[in-house]
């Protein structure tokens, strides 16, 4: 059985996400060791025990010790079965709690199953210190086609800070045959489109986030879209999409109770200002979210990030891990810098199951 230390490096939740998926794709028991062991509040939080909970669903796994709070806990994968799932972050404890993060645990499982798959996902989808719904759809999915994984979401329902209560439904295609992908330049300059999306709050908020943003844009053809989506609780999310061909990018603000609207646009729009001073087409949070894929590929892939980050530092340790992958990642300390790897070609028919 292998063991994965949860205090590696940024010692945060990506360290669970991560090694359950893989565990289920390679068919290797796992057991993870002091769990977020450096964090204000240690061990497993609501969406973390609601994402390994999540990857023993889809495989018929055996999963111990993973209850909230925990620092330890074990999972035997089992064969991995496509099909339609339910699972809410709300049934380990009532919170707001990243749905998104959830979908990101359970998509490349899916993806390489035998056959079509269909996930609702309840809880929270547009929080902090995750991807909001917008940046899975129009940023995250769309770069992973180029890579050979199929799958859509929609957004039925909105969850915000702190009652959670939003809605992701996921398609995914299955028998995935995952390839390299090279994002090395942008193509100047950026297609911007603005997608705000509000609810249970006066028209106004969006009014002024959408002013405020095309007066510090105002040099682009922005597009502007409002979104009143359903939800439980009141909340708005200002989502900025930069499109430089095929290569995409996103940057996001969060409303919040006392903060006002034109703040929230101007978060959204520095993080974008931050992002164009570098030539890197690959933003952070992507940089993260593609190497496991990447890593399962047929091929080389060659990224130039826009910031070396912790994260992407320690998704690498614990995926080689499980992956015989090789790969050279040049740049440290939060710079621009350049991953090149080589996947381990984890076709189907190469798949191991227990």
């Amino acid at each position: 059985m292998l063991t994965i230390d949860g205090s590696f490096g940024e010692g945060g939740g990506q360290i669970v996400r991560t090694s359950v998926a893989l565990a289920a794709l390679t068919g290797t028991p796992v057991r993870l060791v002091n769990v977020r062991a450096g964090r204000p509040r240690p061990g497993l939080q609501a969406q973390h025990v609601a994402a390994v909970q999540a990857v023993t669903t889809l495989c018929r796994g055996e999963l111990q010790g993973a209850q909230l709070n925990s620092t330890t806990f074990t999972f035997r994968p089992g064969a991995l079965q496509p099909g339609r799932y339910r699972f809410d972050v709300g049934d380990v404890r009532r919170s707001a709690g990243a749905a998104s993060l959830v979908l990101q645990t359970v998509l490349l499982p899916l993806a390489v199953a035998g056959g079509e798959s269909h996930v609702t996902i309840r809880g929270g989808t547009h929080v902090p210190w995750s991807p909001p719904a917008d940046y899975l759809s129009e940023v995250f999915l769309p770069t992973l086609a180029r890579v050979g994984l199929r799958a859509s979401l929609r957004l039925p329902r909105a969850g915000y800070y702190p009652q959670g209560g939003g809605e992701l439904e996921l398609s995914v295609a299955g028998h995935a045959k995952l390839r390299g992908l090279s994002l090395a330049e942008r193509h100047e300059p950026a297609r911007l489109q603005l997608r705000i999306t509000c609810s249970l709050l006066p028209d106004h908020i969006p009014r002024r986030i959408a002013a405020r943003c095309q007066e510090l844009l105002a040099e682009a053809d922005l597009e502007v879209a409002v979104v009143q989506a359903p939800a439980d609780s009141p909340g708005v999310c200002c989502f900025l999409l930069a499109r430089y061909g095929e290569v995409l990018a996103g940057f996001t603000a969060l409303g919040a109770r006392g903060k006002p609207s034109e703040r929230v646009a101007e978060e959204c729009v520095e993080a974008f200002r931050q992002f164009e001073a570098r030539a890197a087409p690959v933003d952070r949070h992507l940089a993260d979210q593609l190497i496991l894929p990447l890593a399962l590929a047929d091929g080389e892939s060659r990224l130039r990030i826009e910031r070396i980050t912790p994260h992407l530092v320690t998704n690498l340790h614990v995926i080689r891990h499980f992956l015989p992958m090789v790969f050279n990642l040049e740049g440290e300390g939060e710079t621009e810098g350049w991953l090149c790897l080589r996947g381990v070609d984890h076709a189907p028919e190469k798949r191991k199951t227990c």
